[in-house]
Order: C-alpha cells, then sequence, then structure tokens
C-alpha cells in the first residue's frame, strides 16, 4: 500500500465548484491552444480535456475579441453539461480587457496575472491595482503566476544591486531563483493589502528547468501558505517533455507541495492536447494521491517469456479497462483504484498478483497459452486456449461487481 503523503497546509481557495489547497486533493489543470475567439474550436477542446480529467481550463484572453468570446464558451460548456472552472490567462492588457469587457470578467472562475507584464515602470502598480480591485469586485480569485523568462524587472533590479553589495556575490542564476520567489510574494502581499482575501490567491513561479523548480517551490511552501500551482513550462515534446516534468512533479508533491498541477507538453503534430492531462493524473496515480482509472502492472519481458502473448494481453487489458471506465465510473464508486496485474511467466506472476485486485500469469516461453488467474493473490481459476483474454476480461469484470459498491447497492 502507499505511504501516505502529508500536505503541506494551505489557505484554501474556491474556484467555481473546484476546491483548491486546504487539504483538498491536488487539482489537475490544462490549457486550450486554439484561439479563444474560436468558439466551436475552443468549446470542442475544453470538452476534450475535460473528458479526459481536465478539472480546471484556462484559456488566453489576449485581445478583445478572445475577451468577448468568454461568455460564449461558457454558455456551449454549459449546455453540454460541462461546468468545468475556466481560467482567464492575462498579461499587458488584462486590465482594460476586464474593464472594457464586464460580461468575460464574470464569466471567468479565475483570473492569471502576471507581475512581471501586468505593466511596467510608473504603469505597473497602478495596473496591478486596478486589477486586484477589479477581481475583489467581482469575487474572484487570481492566480499570481510569476514566470522567470518574464521577471519583474524591479525586482530582479533590486535584487542584482543587493547582491553586489555582498561581500561575497551570490551567482546570478541563484539571484534569479531569488527573484522568482520574491517576486510571487510580494504581490501576493500587495494583492491583500488592496483587499484580495489570501484564501483567493493561487501563486505559482514557472520555470523549465528541474532544479531549480524544486528550490522555488520549497521556498514558497517555507515562507507561505498561499495555495500553489506547480508544473514546468516549456518542458518540450515526447519522452522528454514527460520525464521532466514528472520528474519536477513527483519531488514536490512526494513533499507534500502543490495543490494543483499543469503538465505542459508540446503536442507532436497530429498530437491531441489531452495528453498532459493524461500525464498529470498518471503521475497522481503512481504516488498513491488520486486515481482516475485503473493500473494494469505489467513485466517488461525477458528470456523466459515469449514476444508475443503476454505483451498483446496487456495492451488488450488496457484498452479493455478504458473502454469499460466510461460505464464503471458512473456505476461502481472507487473502481478507479482496481489494480490488475498481467505477469508474463510463474517467476513473479504469482507474488505480484497479490498485490493487485486482478491478477493474471502466463506459463512463459515455449508453453501452451494456459495462465493462472488471482483475486488479490487467491488462485481462482486457469484459463486455455484461443478464449483466454476473453475470460479474463470477464473475469475483471466479475471483480468489479463483486467488490465495488454499485450505486443504488451494496458490496
Amino acid at each position: 500500500m502507499p505511504v501516505p503523503v502529508r500536505r503541506r497546509p494551505s489557505w484554501a481557495v474556491r474556484v467555481g465548484g473546484v476546491t483548491i489547497g486546504g487539504g483538498a486533493p491536488v487539482v489537475v489543470q490544462a490549457m486550450t491552444d486554439t484561439p479563444t475567439a474560436d468558439v466551436s474550436a475552443t468549446v470542442a477542446q475544453v470538452a476534450a480535456l475535460v473528458e479526459e480529467g481536465a478539472e480546471v481550463v484556462r484559456v488566453t484572453v489576449n485581445d478583445r475579441e478572445a475577451a468577448r468570446a468568454v461568455p460564449e464558451i461558457v454558455e456551449q460548456l454549459t449546455q453540454r453539461g460541462i461546468t468545468v472552472p475556466l481560467v482567464g490567462d492575462f498579461h499587458f492588457n488584462g486590465l482594460r480587457l476586464l474593464s472594457e469587457v464586464p460580461e468575460c470578467a464574470q464569466a471567468l472562475a479565475k483570473w492569471r496575472i502576471n507581475p512581471g507584464n501586468v505593466g511596467f515602470g510608473s504603469r505597473r502598480d497602478a495596473q496591478f491595482t486596478g486589477l486586484v480591485e477589479l477581481a475583489c469586485r467581482y469575487e474572484k480569485p487570481i492566480r499570481i503566476g510569476v514566470n522567470w523568462g518574464s521577471l519583474d524587472e524591479g525586482v530582479m533590479r533590486r535584487l542584482m544591486d543587493e547582491n553586489s553589495r555582498r561581500q561575497t556575490p551570490l551567482p546570478p542564476e541563484a539571484v534569479v531563483r531569488e527573484a522568482l520567489v520574491v517576486s510571487a510574494l510580494e504581490s501576493a502581499a500587495a494583492a491583500e493589502a488592496i483587499g484580495l482575501p489570501a484564501d483567493r490567491i493561487v501563486v505559482s513561479a514557472k520555470v523549465s528547468e528541474v532544479q531549480t523548480l524544486v528550490w522555488v517551490y520549497r521556498e514558497l511552501a517555507r515562507r507561505s501558505h498561499y495555495a500553489l500551482h506547480v508544473g514546468l513550462t516549456e518542458a518540450g515534446a515526447g519522452v522528454r517533455g514527460v520525464v521532466a516534468s514528472t520528474a519536477a512533479l513527483a519531488i514536490l508533491l512526494q513533499e507534500g507541495i502543490g495543490d494543483t498541477i499543469r503538465v505542459s507538453l508540446t503536442p507532436a503534430p497530429g498530437e491531441p492536447r489531452t495528453q498532459e492531462v493524461r500525464v498529470a493524473w498518471q503521475v497522481l496515480q503512481a504516488l498513491g494521491l488520486r486515481s482516475r482509472s485503473p493500473v494494469v502492472t505489467a513485466c517488461p519481458g525477458c528470456g523466459r517469456t515469449s514476444s508475443g502473448l503476454f505483451r498483446e494481453l496487456a495492451a488488450a487489458t488496457e484498452a479493455f479497462l478504458t473502454e469499460q471506465m466510461q460505464r464503471w465510473r458512473t456505476v461502481f464508486p472507487g473502481v478507479e483504484g482496481l489494480r490488475v496485474a498481467v505477469m508474463g511467466c510463474v517467476v513473479n506472476g504469482p507474488g505480484e498478483s497479490r498485490w493487485a485486485h486482478v491478477g493474471i500469469s502466463l506459463p512463459g516461453r515455449g508453453e501452451s497459452p494456459s495462465a493462472a488467474v488471482f483475486f488479490e493473490g487467491k488462485h481462482v481459476a486457469t484459463l486455455r486456449g484461443e478464449e483466454l483474454p476473453q475470460e479474463f476480461f470477464r473475469w475483471i469484470e466479475r471483480y468489479v461487481e463483486s467488490h465495488f459498491a454499485s450505486k443504488g447497492g451494496s458490496k
């Protein structure tokens, strides 16, 4: 069984119908890449992200057309029965857009602003104050999202000056790390001073380097109780992006740091945007923090196993569970925690099955396809012949029906 992770204490922030922080489960976020002004395309992508498991979705609001589209997007999603909170991502012109299109300000569940580009020079404080005052008026939470690609110039200059006066100056990268933390926390404190309650503030500090992210978030957690949004920005594409994001998130989440997460992947041409949601859920599930779908454990294979049969069965089992979850999720509460083991031979198969709800151990290499099936380590059947996969799926269904309480029924 997984070791419980003790969560860092933080203020709880309500975003639509979702709670971020305050001991609530870690929330999975995603972001669209469609032009927000294209209502139909954005609605379709939000719906796909929600279907995959996104609990909060962020959209770009970069011009008046995008701002005017937001209420229509929310309306069309509501008509589909989708009530996911939408977050507006604002840079440079957020105050103007929210002031000129009040229906956008009202329709969004949360706003994301970046202290590094909310305004420049003498206009910076006025712009920031105006945004926070609007958030207070509309009773909206704000994510104060610092990014090392657009750090607040005033904070950076101040810390660099202070560092130059040290007897032994810190390296520039250390000053940048500190600037990320200082910018986020000073901006959050300023928002509170203007009148925005701490339980309407989420803080983030995005970088694209794992060790920097870990250092920054450890400091944010040590110095504050704001709810924290965690994610490696510009992680990249493919395996590299998945590995980098997983490495960063796993370290912090295991330490109880992080109230909501996003995996920022660059989709390959033709690849759906939903991959980032799938990876985020798999990270949470691997750490034992949350489950969305059953886990299939399968051995990698070796010289004792045939190259085809157990791998085909493992893939077919994944596909079977994915298809069944569309129905099971609404009928069998808790079924997302189901663990299934598909083992290639008898060496580790029986033992692995003790840790799974349902397990199957194939005979290995050069033998007829017969396989032992286990329920929680107890042998319940031996399957043979060409119908072996279908028989195994029926045994999985029997376990689910007998061990997960159906709605309106009992275990």
